[in-house]
């Protein structure tokens, strides 16, 4: 129930134009959220005197519809890079003033002209170890039913990641997974459909395992490290780890531009990244962050398990980001 009331009081707050002295940053809720207002928003607020207001999850409809309606109460925004370079490209995003947002340090990857990188992050396979007979090795496991029983979890909107998930199970390689081939992809997801249990967000996620609800799953590397950090006994494959990142942006609007712009030089300073990855298990994307980190966090980053990892093509995605989209929600309603 506390948690309930202070989602709803975070959203009305939110849905107030903040103050000079206040901003609205926006991200997906659960453990990452956590560490980014520990890593970023309370330190900064400590700083410069200017308050974070906390909403989520993020909501590209929202997002897009707030801007439309010229009525935008976010300020600062977490979404996936593939929605970011779209988004600009529509209009809905400010640019980053860079006089004011360090750019040096920053892994050119995961910036442009409308985006700073949040966190780097890969997609692995984990299992709860008490629901799960043996450990599944690969993406193929999860598509194998009579070795692995049990329901499954995958991400259920459209996005980089399960897509590329089946084509690897059907013995598609890496490097010729793009342009997708849609037709292989459903045609292997079909096989497992009715085992498959949907997470909207990185907390259902972690619940849906942690409870053994789903006995695999397709998560985010940060949600098992958060797991393994309560004590949850769970599994992680690294083989064949998908990677991308989440990018920091202002929509076209936003009320305290200004206070942003502060913010996203503190959120991807050297200092705020090291802290974020530290809390998080998420990569940093600021080059000189590891230098503040302990070495065994760094060993337990996404960039330390290279061998075999595969980079989702977010460009890619941004071009066909809509056609995928139509097919992808017709085919879950089937």
């Amino acid at each position: 129930m506390k948690l309930i009331f202070a989602g709803i009081l975070a959203g009305l707050m939110a849905t107030t134009a903040a103050k000079a002295d206040e901003m609205v940053f926006t991200s997906w809720g659960g453990t990452t959220q956590e560490a980014q207002t520990k890593s970023w928003a309370e330190p900064f607020s400590a700083s410069s005197s200017i308050k974070v207001l906390q909403d989520g999850p993020t909501d590209y409809g929202k997002l897009k519809a707030m801007v439309d309606a010229k009525n935008v109460t976010w300020d600062v925004v977490d979404v996936e890079m593939d929605f970011a370079i779209k988004a600009a490209k529509d209009g809905l995003l400010e640019p980053i003033d860079f006089a004011v947002v360090p750019k040096d340090d920053l892994d050119p990857r995961f910036s442009n002209e409308n985006a700073v990188g949040s966190f780097y992050y890969s997609f692995v396979l984990a299992w709860n170890k008490g629901a799960v007979s043996g450990e599944p090795a690969s993406w193929a496991d999860m598509f194998d039913t009579k070795k692995f029983p049990g329901k499954r979890t995958f991400y259920k909107w459209s996005a980089p990641g399960v897509i590329e998930i089946a084509l690897l199970a059907d013995g598609v390689p890496a490097d010729k997974l793009y342009p997708l081939d849609l037709d292989r992809a459903f045609k292997k997801l079909d096989t497992i459909k009715s085992d498959i249990v949907w997470w909207g967000g990185g907390a259902e996620s972690q619940q849906l395992i942690a409870s053994g609800e789903a006995a695999f799953g397709q998560l985010w590397n940060g949600r098992v490290f958060a797991l393994e950090k309560d004590g949850a006994d769970v599994g992680i494959s690294w083989n064949q780890n998908l990677t991308a990142a989440d990018v920091l942006v202002v929509p076209k609007g936003a009320k305290n531009k200004d206070a942003a712009m502060k913010f996203l030089a503190a959120a991807t300073s050297p200092t705020g990244q090291a802290k974020f990855a530290e809390a998080s298990g998420y990569a940093p994307i600021n080059t000189k962050a590891k230098t503040e980190m302990p070495a065994d966090v760094v060993k337990g980053l996404p960039d330390a398990h290279v061998d075999g990892q595969i980079n989702l093509d977010m460009n890619y995605w941004a071009e066909h980001r809509d056609e995928i989209a139509k097919r992808w929600y017709a085919w879950q309603a089937k």
